[in-house]
């Protein structure tokens, strides 16, 4: 579901949508750049401030460039390149939410609780020193519950992924390399961790639900 989930979702910000007098006004630039915003205002008889709104959309999504006493100017951008742009600029720090762990001695049951209370897909598991051990998603639980196990008796390390097959990431990291990393390997969520002298600390997590927030908000803008 993931998988199909991003591919939507690169499929609806692909493009930028201009409005008629914005692609006017590139048209303006392109044939006539650098121009200033009082030459653009008058070949479309309009005032300088009436076309304000306009040129500060274009500048800001990066379809032109201006220079003081210089004026407008095409960048030769495509939307596609803007939209890849815009991409490699949105970082996981930005959009991280809070970890929600357990100790890797709880049981299976304490951790289906703990993943109902508190409505996630995916517990991160740690150890006395809080440092990542292993990771448990809804389907390592509920092959767990099949049988006639006592859930109360299992602990999670038993069920749990554990290192070095886990799949993290980093503050600095961009979201984009994430949601690949999510299509790639299958799954809802990865920890965001800081390296320490012990091993990784879980300082946040990203799942598909972050990632398609970022987009969306992307989209939007």
């Amino acid at each position: 579901m993931t998988y199909y989930v991003f591919r939507f979702i690169f499929k609806v910000v692909r493009t930028i949508e201009l409005t008629k007098r914005q692609e006017h006004i590139l048209d303006i630039v392109k044939e006539n750049g650098p121009i200033t915003g009082e030459h653009i205002a008058d070949q479309l008889s309009l005032t300088r401030a009436t076309l304000r709104p306009d040129l500060a959309i274009l500048t800001m999504a990066g379809f032109l460039d201006a220079r003081p006493r210089v004026g407008y100017f095409y960048t030769g951008k495509s939307g596609a390149q803007l939209l890849t742009e815009n991409l490699q600029k949105i970082y996981v720090k930005d959009y991280q939410s809070i970890p929600v762990v357990v100790n890797e001695n709880v049981s299976v049951y304490d951790a289906i609780c703990t993943m109902f209370l508190e409505d996630v897909g995916t517990l991160f598991v740690v150890d006395k020193k809080t440092i990542l051990v292993g990771v448990l998603s809804r389907k390592d639980l509920l092959r767990a519950s099949i049988g006639k196990q006592e859930l109360t008796a299992i602990p999670v390390n038993i069920i749990m992924t554990r290192m070095p097959n886990i799949t993290m990431c980093e503050r600095e990291d961009l979201l984009i390399d994430v949601a690949k990393k999510l299509i790639e390997k299958q799954i809802d969520a990865l920890p965001v961790v800081k390296k320490s002298d012990k091993g990784f600390e879980v300082i946040g997590r990203v799942t598909k639900t972050n990632i398609t927030k970022a987009f969306v908000s992307l989209g939007d803008e």
